[in-house]
């Protein structure tokens, strides 16, 4: 029997469990793609408009770190590579680890693994599988995006440099992700490790961008915007992350071939002899079982609050006469530019940092489908206490993550300017984002306790509050569309003045759904 044998009967399989998910995931980031290209033809409708805008961007630090390198901003192709470029990329690097992780690791966690291997069924076949299924999402969302920029009438020979950039980038991440899987025996560990290698891509390609652009180098996401979509148009730098895929593929085969099924390289450390008296308690299991990806969201939010956070004091010299700039100012409510970047990193951090909120109700889900949760609430423990346990870890983890993000902006820009008070300034306005957060958590429970087969609508609750909030003027999003989101309703500090009213409306509504989840939680049947 082949090392190979069932691949394709696992890949059908999960094409058929995981068709929604690979549906919403393509759809969205080729959706983004498709509506920002009309957007920016109405933003600058004649070439001064765009040779306006690309002079107002040059200088701009801030705008560099969150959407890269200034290439070819005096045209409507490079526009849309500036604007959507780097969220593209971070969405299919996203897309890949996740989908590679679901389809190995979370299988042999749940066991699933070491049932099908009963069967027929090559020890690489499941690599294989989640190889061939991320592989054919990352070329679907390339040869989309290509055919929509190619159908709006852009440069053929830019939009196939920008998919093949995105799907380069989405390979790497995919052999990424295979490795990771093997480290670690546990999920979201190994999600955590491969999201930690997104977060320093990011960060380095922020700080090389704003520099000379040499550290952008060291970056997977610079080698793709290396390429220069719609400004030159350089197809070489993609050998870059070619070897590195062949690198990695190779790395997850030999270490697959050398670990039990279920086990990762790292072994889990022996327990005591004697458990923790913590462990008899809800909340204590709780913990236990959340500390680990507590751990990597707060590192990783600390590294890219630090990314941001190094370049703020660098922004205040940009204003000159730019006028989109001082409409930018305007319309966040800032006084001077510095305060309308820094309101900008946080509100952007803020949303980031609630998807560990939703990710760690998700664990609820998770215990509850590996029948975990059935064998403890056949004790004495109550459904509500479980349920609080995981709820305060979420909670009390938010807390933890937001100050980190804030942490990481303050002091890069409270040493630069010599100032300890921004400190306290900036992880104020972190932690004002709070409420929002924790309304996303309440409405994860809610879902939970309602219809737990529908907590996927809290990820796209998430994901619509992202691209609001990342590209709503952008693409004209309704005013009231706009204040659905809750952190577009959290006043934007330090930018804007503390309003205590709709915290307070945000914090009722988030104690709402946390109470109907937990209630309807102990009335509806397990599984």
């Amino acid at each position: 029997m082949s090392d190979l044998s069932g691949t394709w009967t696992l890949v059908r399989f999960i094409g058929h469990r995981d068709r929604v998910r690979l549906f919403v995931w393509i759809a969205s980031i080729v959706v983004l793609v498709t509506v920002t290209v009309p957007s920016i033809k109405a933003l600058f409708p004649t070439q001064d408009d765009l040779d306006k805008a690309a002079i107002a961007s040059a200088g701009n630090d801030g705008v560099i770190v969150f959407n890269g390198p200034v290439q070819g901003l005096d045209t409507v192709g490079g526009q849309v590579a500036f604007q959507v470029g780097t969220a593209t990329l971070v969405l299919v690097a996203l897309m890949s680890l996740f989908m590679v992780t679901r389809c190995t690791r979370a299988e042999e966690e749940s066991g699933r693994t070491e049932l099908l291997r009963a069967t027929p069924l090559g020890r690489h076949a499941e690599i294989g599988a989640a190889l061939v299924v991320a592989a054919s999402m990352n070329l679907l969302v390339g040869g989309l995006v290509v055919a929509v920029l190619i159908g709006q009438r852009l440069p053929a020979g830019g939009s196939l440099v920008f998919g093949a950039s995105s799907v380069a980038l989405g390979m790497f991440f995919v052999a990424v992700a295979l490795t990771t899987a093997q480290v670690t025996e546990n999920t979201s560990v190994a999600s955590g490790l491969a999201c930690a290698v997104l977060g320093a891509a990011f960060m380095l390609r922020a700080l090389g961008d704003v520099g000379d652009g040499r550290l952008s180098w060291l970056s997977p996401i610079g080698w793709s915007q290396k390429t220069r979509p719609f400004a030159g148009d350089q197809w070489w730098p993609l050998l870059v992350p070619l070897v590195f895929i062949v690198v990695f593929l190779y790395l997850a085969r030999t270490l697959s071939a050398r670990r039990d099924i279920g086990a990762g390289l790292v072994q889990s450390r022996s327990g005591p002899a004697r458990a923790s008296r913590n462990l008899g308690s809800p909340l204590g299991l709780a913990v236990r079982l959340g500390r680990g990806t507590a751990a990597t969201w707060v590192a990783a939010m600390f590294i890219i609050g630090l990314a941001f956070g190094s370049v703020a004091n660098a922004i205040s010299g940009f204003v000159g006469n730019s006028q989109g700039m001082k409409e930018f100012i305007a319309r966040m409510g800032g006084t001077t530019l510095v305060d309308a970047y820094l309101g900008t990193a946080v509100f952007m951090l803020a949303i980031i940092a609630a998807f560990y909120g939703v990710q760690s109700v998700q664990g609820l889900r998770s215990e509850e489908r590996l029948l975990h949760a059935e064998q403890l609430l056949s004790t004495r423990t109550s459904r509500p206490a479980w349920v609080g346990g995981h709820v305060v870890v979420a909670l009390v983890g938010s807390v933890l993550v937001l100050l980190a993000a804030g942490l990481g902006a303050a002091l890069p820009y409270a040493i630069l300017t010599q100032d300890a008070g921004q400190v306290p300034r900036i992880v104020g306005a972190m932690l004002v984002y709070l409420p929002a957060v924790w309304l996303l958590v309440g409405l994860a429970v809610a879902l939970f306790g309602l219809l737990p087969q529908a907590m996927g609508a809290a990820w796209a609750a998430m994901a619509a509050f992202f691209v609001v909030g990342f590209f709503g003027e952008l693409l004209k999003v309704p005013a009231w569309v706009n204040d659905l989101s809750p952190f577009q309703q959290t006043p934007h500090l330090p930018a804007a003045p503390l309003t205590v009213l709709p915290l307070v409306v945000i914090v009722l509504l988030g104690v709402a759904l946390l109470s109907i989840g937990i209630l309807a939680f102990g009335r509806r049947d397990l599984g």
